[in-house]
């Protein structure tokens, strides 16, 4: 069972896209966004699970360098 993290753009604080990682990723984790940039993980939020709820909210936030149109 993979881990469900969502990806946060430091600059903006905006979400980018959700992304299943295949165990909980790691502070310094490299991945590449569906954009195909490379990134690296400025810092991973684990937060608590909701009452009566197994899975925890991962949020792991990047500071992508391409600038991406909405």
């Amino acid at each position: 069972m993979g881990v469900t993290a969502t990806i946060m753009n430091t600059a903006t604080g905006q979400p980018i896209q959700k992304f299943v990682f295949g165990r909980m990723p790691k502070p310094w984790v490299s991945f590449n966004l569906e954009t195909g940039e490379l990134v690296t993980a400025d810092r991973v939020d684990v937060g608590k699970p909701a009452p009566g709820k197994f899975a925890v909210p991962v949020t792991v936030w990047v500071t992508p360098k391409a600038v991406r149109a909405v």
